[in-house]
């Protein structure tokens, strides 16, 4: 049901999302989907759950990986961070779900409630790797973990609209060209020592 809600809402918009429409797109029976889903708001919620579950999924996967390669944390978290950016058609389409809810919650304080915490998550999630920087010797003891979360998630969200609109720079170079060094540079500056905890021939840093 979300693949059907996702793909509506990346062919013909948010106002395509109707019960018949996505009933019809998934191949089911409108009394079927409206035993699932009483509204609109509940199709959409549902697919931007799915969504961010599948993002979160890409993203642990990123960590995990590097853990396993004994990899610095700001690495492994502008990998994870780049799984935001639209740089795909999966990706494209994962947020131009997430934009249609954000839109849709300006006016529906349930749904607005779920944008708010999975926005609190993220922030979350970058404050965690923070702290974690400050155990291994990547981030300096006396940074605050909660406030230095705050520019590396705005600029990864800012980001991933300039991506979406392929808006050039004044080079001539796109957004999406630029992306991972802007979230490079962002972590940069918050991660500015060497991880202590994979010290010895296993320590690798490479990118």
């Amino acid at each position: 049901m979300a693949d059907a809600v996702c793909r509506l809402i990346t062919e013909h918009g948010l106002d395509a999302v109707t019960v018949a429409r996505t009933a019809a797109t998934a191949g089911m029976s409108v009394g079927l989907v409206q035993h699932y889903f009483r509204s609109k708001d509940e199709m959409l919620l549902h697919a931007f759950k799915e969504v961010t579950a599948r993002i979160r999924s890409r993203a642990d996967e990123r960590i995990r990986t590097g853990i396993e390669h004994h990899r610095p944390i700001r690495h492994v978290l502008a990998e994870a961070l780049a799984e935001l950016l639209p740089l795909d058609e999966t990706r494209r389409t994962e947020f131009r779900v997430t934009r249609a809810f954000a839109g849709r919650a300006l006016d529906a304080p349930a749904l607005a409630d779920v944008d708010v915490e999975t926005a609190h998550r993220l922030r979350t999630d970058v404050a965690r790797a923070v702290h974690n920087g400050k155990e291994c010797g990547e981030v300096a003891p006396d940074l605050d973990p909660w406030p230095a979360a705050v520019r590396p998630t705005a600029v990864t969200e800012g980001l991933a609209m300039q991506v979406y609109r392929d808006t050039a720079q004044a080079d001539g170079v796109p957004a999406s060209e630029v992306s991972a060094a802007s979230i490079a540079e962002e972590l940069t500056a918050v991660f500015t020592g060497d991880c202590r905890q994979y010290a010895g021939p296993r320590h690798t840093t490479s990118s």
